[in-house]
């Protein structure tokens, strides 16, 4: 079940809802991986065994994840330190 291409798009799409009620770029990574997967096995590119489609799951996740971080993670100075207080 795990070779066919329309399981990962869907797979994919549930993570991405499931993104939306989750705020956190946290299930947005898994959800580029798995259709990336998808794409993979729809196109033609990747086949074989289920060990190959989870390592390249895993390694696309982890690249979209980073990637996500890099663009729309923490920013050096967002978070703003108060060193007094407002009524001294």
């Amino acid at each position: 079940m795990l070779t066919v291409w329309w399981v990962w798009v869907v797979a994919g799409f549930a993570l991405g809802v499931l993104e939306v009620l989750a705020p956190g770029y946290i299930f947005l990574g898994f959800a580029i991986g798995a259709l990336i997967v998808g794409a993979g096995l729809g196109f033609g590119l990747l086949g074989g065994s289920i060990s190959i489609l989870l390592l390249v799951f895993a390694l696309a996740s982890l690249a979209a994840w980073l990637a996500l971080r890099h663009t729309m993670g923490v920013r050096e100075g967002q978070v703003k330190r108060w060193d007094r207080d407002i009524n001294d």
